[in-house]
């Protein structure tokens, strides 16, 4: 079967690393499935252009409910959506997006939502469709670029001087949108680097919004302990979490953190914001530490900083949820069954 699969492609973005990682799982089972990115698309007259054009597709997919699904309304080609985090935690908000996402989700053979939580989000709105709601949850791999340097990165990252090594690095992956909110511990972290120079927070990711992008780096420019570079490759990034003291997530809005999930199987600590989204993948004190205010994570990391065993048992736990609930070998067998729903 010739799929066609629409996400937002931004580079080294989570809906990226999600999106090639299932169209992998699809291409397994000896399917064809083409991955566009949802920019390339005007409107659903698009689309239905291209899968009606030659060479046909048979069938379809798409990530986020509004941003993919919409733009397969129209289309004759039987489909399957992937429910995203703004999707639910967003755009239900706007009365005429949750119109469309309810026509989109009516038409859909099936719907992978990531977590228990994120179906029972659906089904407030949209009951009558929760029997074609799966639940499979982010399969996770991860692996460190061999020739990896912490030092360099650091350095290329704004971090220079002596005693680099002695560093408590926290490392906050996102793309630069307001949604995933950087700034929101700016202030704090940099208070504490004041009373204690040897913790220090970067922020890392594509620059996904140019205005805002803007924002940060006016911010953190003044910011004294506080970072901004670049985006790394995968391998890379993975390298840089091994060397990291703690992952940070400050998101307002998540599905469900690709990089929290990552950090966890290479055994790094993860001080997340508490939402819904990460509250679903992490048991403050078990797995990980959720954190209500920008006060309340500096008063949780100087804890993980002081408290050893506390430190060693999330890192150990965290690392133990994943292996059971992230299995990419599970993740690759669900879609496989579910794209022969589209048969």
């Amino acid at each position: 079967m010739r799929l066609l699969f629409l996400a937002c492609l931004s580079p080294k973005t989570g809906n990226c690393t999600t999106a090639e990682r299932i169209r992998k799982h699809i291409e397994s089972a000896g399917h064809i499935c083409v991955l566009r990115d949802i920019v390339d698309f005007h409107s659903p007259a698009d689309v239905t252009s291209l899968v009606s054009g030659e060479p046909s597709f048979e069938g379809a997919l798409a990530i986020h409910l509004y941003k993919g699904g919409r733009l397969l309304l129209g289309s004759k080609a039987p489909y399957g959506i992937i429910f995203g985090g703004t999707d639910l935690n967003q755009d239900v908000k706007d009365e005429k997006k949750r119109a469309v996402m309810e026509q989109v989700l009516k038409k859909a053979r099936f719907a992978v939502a990531f977590s228990y939580k994120m179906k029972e989000e659906a089904e407030v709105f949209w009951l009558s469709q929760s029997s074609k709601i799966y639940i499979q949850p982010q399969g996770i791999e991860t692996g460190a670029a061999p020739s990896f340097s912490w030092r360099a990165f650091l350095k290329s990252s704004g971090v220079n001087g002596t005693g680099v090594e002695d560093l408590r690095v926290f490392l906050l992956v996102c793309g630069l949108r307001r949604v995933k909110d950087p700034l929101y511990l700016v202030e704090a972290f940099s208070e504490w680097h004041a009373e204690d120079p040897s913790v220090i927070l970067i922020i890392i990711g594509p620059k996904i919004d140019p205005v805002f992008t803007g924002e940060v780096e006016v911010n953190v420019e003044r910011a004294r302990g506080v970072y901004l570079t670049t985006e790394r490759s995968q391998e890379e990034l993975h390298a840089a979490l091994k060397m990291c003291f703690a992952l940070v997530n400050s998101s307002v809005s998540e599905g469900m953190s690709a990089a929290i999930l990552e950090a966890m199987h290479l055994g790094v600590p993860v001080v997340a914001r508490d939402i819904p989204g990460n509250a679903a993948i992490i048991r403050h004190e078990d797995t990980g530490l959720l954190f209500a205010t920008p006060q309340e994570f500096v008063t949780m990391s100087k804890r993980l900083l002081e408290d050893r065993p506390l430190l060693e048992s999330i890192v150990s736990n965290g690392k133990r949820y994943v292996e059971k609930f992230h299995s990419l070998a599970e993740e690759r067998i669900v879609y496989q069954k579910l794209v022969e729903l589209l048969l």
